[in-house]
């Protein structure tokens, strides 16, 4: 596909989600909205208490929701598009859904991801499969899991593998850098490139 449509794009802004691939399994996307969120939600029959990510085109796609320093666009640009997860400040409260205060972004890594986050915007990039079950790694099979439209598809097959590792990123003054870094997930970056990382930037 070499475009979004028109319909998707409605379908996404009326608070609609639809399937995506990602580099690792089937992605489940909504608007960061009310009724996005509502609809995304009720179709995984997940818990409010678990709040998704948002995945992006670019980090500064993100900017309106989240706090982007120079240290977080630095982390990002030393390791693999779409390696990493960074759980970042919002700038105001949003829907705990989303995490509230911290939100985790994502910079896509998938011409189609990314091509459906160019289009609309910051999107949820949790798994496409109802909660507790095993994802397929097609997306158009994912999504029947789900009952979703075929139109409201974008069709491919994930290569599966470890996800994104995730670090959450807060202020800290006692650091030179100005920033702590935790690893709250070990992924396809593992723990030890990310505190080399964080050695040489001492």
């Amino acid at each position: 596909m070499d475009v979004i449509s028109n319909r998707l794009i409605e379908h996404l802004e009326s608070g609609g989600v639809v399937a995506y691939p990602t580099s690792t399994l089937p992605g489940l996307g909504c608007l960061p909205t009310k009724n996005g969120l509502d609809s995304l939600f009720i179709m995984k029959n997940r818990s409010e208490k678990h709040p998704v990510s948002l995945g992006v085109f670019s980090l500064e796609q993100a900017e309106d929701l989240v706090e982007i320093s120079d240290f977080a666009k630095s982390l990002l640009e030393d390791f693999p598009l779409g390696s990493i997860t960074l759980i970042l400040d919002a700038k105001q409260k949003l829907d705990p859904r989303l995490g509230g205060e911290r939100v985790a972004i994502r910079v896509f890594a998938n011409p189609t991801a990314r091509m459906l986050a160019k289009a609309v915007g910051p999107v949820t990039a949790t798994s496409a499969n109802p909660s507790g079950v095993e994802p397929s790694n097609v997306v158009s099979i994912a999504a029947k899991s789900l009952d979703l439209n075929d139109d409201y598809v974008l069709d491919g097959k994930c290569p599966g593998g470890k996800g994104s590792t995730i670090l959450s990123i807060e202020k800290n003054e006692t650091k030179s850098h100005g920033f702590s870094v935790s690893i709250m997930r070990e992924g396809v970056v593992p723990q030890t490139d990310v505190m080399a990382w964080m050695r040489k930037i001492r």
